[in-house]
């Protein structure tokens, strides 16, 4: 199953680590330096025209980490997920 991120991009369930909140977790210094070194290393990958809300963390098979910036609440990426789970 896949989760739709936002602008043509899904992911699968398989791959996804966590769904996270960007105004709650980029409180912590931790989770801002966390992001500043996956950008400045290439692995954010922007799906958001706007203001990204969420971002989803997420590993291939392979081991590559990716983050993807989505302009879709955290919330409503885990509705989406439970329904389509659930389905």
């Amino acid at each position: 199953m896949y989760l739709h991120l936002g602008q043509d991009t899904v992911v699968s369930f398989d791959e996804i680590i966590g769904i996270f909140d960007l105004d709650t977790t980029t409180v912590s210094k931790i989770s801002r330096d966390y992001l500043t070194k996956a950008e400045k290393s290439g692995k954010v990958i922007n799906v958001s025209m706007d203001l990204p809300k969420s971002f989803v963390l997420c590993r291939k098979e392979d081991g590559t980490e990716n983050i993807y910036l989505s302009q879709i609440s955290s919330t409503t990426l885990l509705k989406r997920a439970r329904e389509t789970y659930e389905f």
